[in-house]
C-alpha cells in the first residue's frame, strides 16, 4: 500500500528544487497534494505532471507571509479534497550579505517568508486538523545554516534556528491533538539557490563533506515522506539533518 494513500498534502515553495521533489514523491505516494507557490506558473507545472503521471495535484499561487493568503490556500485545499492532513513548510528565499551591510530590507524579507510564513501555515493547518478532530503531521525545511551559522546569512540563519524551536514548542503543543510536528536540516543540496554559488566555494564546500558529494532534492523528500506517513508515527518535536555528515 503506498504510503499517503488517501490523505491530503500541502507544500509550499513546491515549483522547484527540495519542494517540488516533496510534492512529485508525496503524490507517487498516494497523496493528493496541493502544491503552493508564489510563482503560479511554477506551480501549475508541477501539478500538471503529477496529473499527467495519474495522480492527484491543484496549483494554488501563495505568499505565505501574507495571512489571507494562506487562510485562502487552506479554505481552498479543504473545498477541493475535504481534508488536510500534511503540512510541508518549504516556502524559502535568500537575501545574502555581511551583517555590517546587510539591510533591514534583506532582513526582513528573509524572516517574513522563511519563518513567519512556516508560522502562519502551520497554525492555519493546525486550526483545520483541530476543526475536524483529525490528527496530522507537519514537516518544515530548515536548514544546516540554522544549526551552525553561515557567514553573509545572518537572516536566513536567524529564520532557519528560529524554524527549529519553532517546531520544538509546536510539537509540544500539538502532540495532544494526534498533530506531530518536526523539521528537517538539508546541508549542501543541488537546487537553484546552490546552483549559484560560484564554483570555488561550491569545492570548498564539497571537500568538506564527509560523504564528498552534494545531496540530491530527491533525498530530503524521501525524509520529509517518513516524517509524514505513519512510518514515524512516534517521532515529533525532532529535527533531521540530511547532510552527507557535513555537520559533524
Amino acid at each position: 500500500m503506498k504510503r499517503l494513500e488517501g490523505k491530503v498534502a500541502v507544500v509550499t515553495g513546491g515549483s522547484r528544487g527540495i519542494g517540488r521533489a516533496i510534492c512529485e514523491l508525496f503524490a507517487r505516494e498516494g497523496a493528493a497534494v496541493v502544491v503552493g507557490d508564489i510563482s503560479f506558473d511554477g506551480a501549475q507545472d508541477v501539478a500538471a505532471q503529477i496529473v499527467k503521471a495519474g495522480g492527484k495535484a491543484i496549483a494554488l499561487q501563495v505568499d505565505v507571509g501574507d495571512k489571507e493568503q494562506v487562510a485562502k490556500l487552506f479554505q481552498t485545499a479543504l473545498e477541493q479534497f475535504g481534508s488536510v492532513d500534511a503540512l510541508v513548510n518549504n516556502a524559502g528565499i535568500n537575501r545574502d550579505a555581511f551583517l555590517v551591510k546587510m539591510s533591514e530590507q534583506q532582513w526582513d524579507e528573509v524572516l517574513r517568508v522563511d519563518l513567519k510564513g512556516a508560522f502562519l501555515c502551520a497554525q492555519a493547518f493546525a486550526q483545520a486538523c483541530m476543526a475536524r478532530n483529525a490528527g496530522g503531521t507537519i514537516v518544515s525545511i530548515s536548514s544546516i545554516s540554522g544549526l551552525r551559522g553561515n557567514i553573509g546569512q545572518t537572516n536566513y540563519s536567524a529564520a532557519k534556528a528560529g524554524l527549529i524551536g519553532m517546531t520544538k514548542t509546536m510539537a509540544l503543543e500539538l502532540a495532544r491533538f494526534n498533530i506531530r510536528v518536526n523539521a528537517i536540516a538539508p546541508g549542501f543540496i543541488d537546487t537553484e539557490m546552490t546552483r549559484g554559488i560560484p564554483e570555488k566555494p561550491r569545492e570548498i564546500a564539497k571537500s568538506q563533506i564527509p560523504m564528498g558529494r552534494i545531496g540530491s532534492p530527491e533525498e530530503i523528500a524521501k525524509v520529509a515522506l517518513f516524517l509524514s506517513c505513519d512510518d514515524s508515527s512516534y517521532v515529533t518535536g525532532q529535527t533531521i539533518s540530511v547532510n552527507g555528515g557535513w555537520y559533524m
